[in-house]
């Protein structure tokens, strides 16, 4: 069992990674630890994860499965009006919409695509442990020992390992790297709701997003007439909760009143689950043999639908490095290396310093009161939809937006001083008393 590549995870960065190393003729075994179809938060996509669909084949695939989107809207309790965004003004036009999914029916059809280009898949399969240096011999392959679904271990001997294991974190872990952000912490309580209200014609599929005074609630339609509700705020919120998981999700939501409209009448249809959102990151991606794609490298939290973009593209840029890798050409191979590891830190960086402020009051006056003053608002919009990794001129724009921000933070100062407190002192309680989702929950 001594294959080319061994990928750990089979979520979309792993089935993305098996499927362009399989069609590259590379004998590529890749595991799961579940069946697919299996549960997973993340259902809304950014516009740039169209032109990723469209070169892995399975765009139509995915729009059949999903419900389009156009834009987002925000919600404030602070303003009396909501704030839109299109996806379509953003400064390059080419990409105007993406689409929500059920995460279980997109990551089965990425599963079975990566399959159907020459992968071995196999689920129900846990890799336990990653060995560097038990082969002594030339090649010096991995030893990579996997709990099979029938319970029995074996062992595999790859030339490479690709690490996408999601927030297992499997090889981070494993090598003690994994870093949690100092300056974010929260989690999130969602739930499924039938006959929840939409907004009519094109709009229907857009994003909602509504502040409250512990975090923010995402509101995203899906093509099943379902809708997902989840709640992200401090863990010192959710330490305060005395009843089950459902009825504090619905206790929540009330304090959001224009939300709590939007539900008036419909019916959650399965028990709310938790999940912890601490952003983190490791200390490398990639070594000897290895390298690490999406969640399994770094996570930030979920507020602008940047999960499965990030670890799509991150699969793509570690194919073409390992390619190299495996051909034998190491000054090819060693300079996708190093473009990969700052891609990798480039995108969470990016997404990071919205979602890292987006509860602050300067940043919600700003995105209630949008200007296009120097094209910033296209270049926002261009930002959020993904396109940080290309040559669109975002980068002037967002130094002027940053600029922006900081001065309404000054023309706030007692608010702004007030938010920056409150936060710090929410980090610091939950680095002293973390929340255990397990346990409280």
């Amino acid at each position: 069992m001594s294959p080319d590549v061994l990928v750990i995870g089979g979520g979309p960065a792993g089935s993305t990674v098996s499927a362009l190393l399989a069609d590259k003729g590379y004998d590529v075994v890749m595991f799961d630890k579940a069946q697919h179809p299996r549960f997973h938060i993340g259902e809304s996509l950014l516009p740039m994860n169209m032109p990723l669909f469209d070169r892995l084949g399975v765009r139509k695939d995915v729009e059949r499965i999903g419900i389009t989107k156009y834009g987002a809207e925000f919600v404030s309790p602070w303003h009396d009006h909501t704030s839109e965004f299109f996806f379509a003004d953003a400064m390059d036009k080419c990409f105007p919409y993406a689409v929500h999914v059920r995460r279980s029916e997109l990551d089965e059809l990425l599963f079975r695509h990566a399959a159907k280009r020459g992968a071995r898949t196999f689920e129900n399969a846990r890799v336990l442990a990653v060995d560097f240096d038990a082969d002594k011999g030339p090649e010096r392959r991995p030893q990579v020992k996997v709990r099979q679904a029938d319970g029995s271990e074996a062992v595999w001997h790859p030339r490479f390992v690709v690490d996408a294991s999601g927030r297992d974190t499997l090889l981070s872990s494993q090598f003690g790297i994994k870093k949690r952000h100092p300056n974010h912490t929260s989690a999130a309580l969602y739930g499924h709701f039938r006959n929840a209200r939409r907004a009519p014609g094109r709009r229907e599929g857009n994003i909602s997003l509504f502040w409250f005074d512990h975090g923010w609630f995402w509101y995203i339609p899906l093509a099943d007439g379902t809708t997902s509700v989840g709640a992200v705020a401090s863990p010192a919120y959710f330490k305060t909760r005395k009843s089950d998981p459902s009825s504090f999700l619905m206790e929540t939501i009330n304090l959001v009143p224009k939300l709590a409209d939007r539900l008036k009448g419909a019916e959650m249809i399965e028990p709310a689950t938790a999940t912890g959102n601490y952003a983190y990151d490791s200390k490398f991606c990639r070594g000897d043999r290895f390298m690490m794609v999406g969640d399994a490298f770094a996570f930030v939290d979920p507020m602008f639908s940047s999960g499965v973009f990030l670890a799509m593209n991150s699969a793509f840029r570690s194919a073409e490095a390992v390619d190299y890798w495996l051909k034998g050409d190491a000054a090819m191979a060693n300079k996708c290396f190093k473009r990969y590891d700052r891609i990798m830190r480039h995108g969470p960086k990016m997404f990071s310093w919205f979602i890292f402020r987006i509860t602050a009051p300067a940043i919600r006056k700003i995105f209630m009161h949008p200007r296009n003053v120097w094209r910033m608002q296209e270049a926002l919009l261009s930002i959020l939809a993904g396109d940080i990794f290309r040559d669109t001129p975002v980068w002037p724009r967002l130094m002027g937006f940053k600029f922006i921000y900081y001065m309404s933070c000054l023309s706030i100062l007692p608010q702004a001083i007030k938010s920056w407190r409150w936060r710090k002192s929410i980090i610091a309680d939950s680095l002293r008393d973390p929340l255990k989702v397990e346990e409280k929950f």
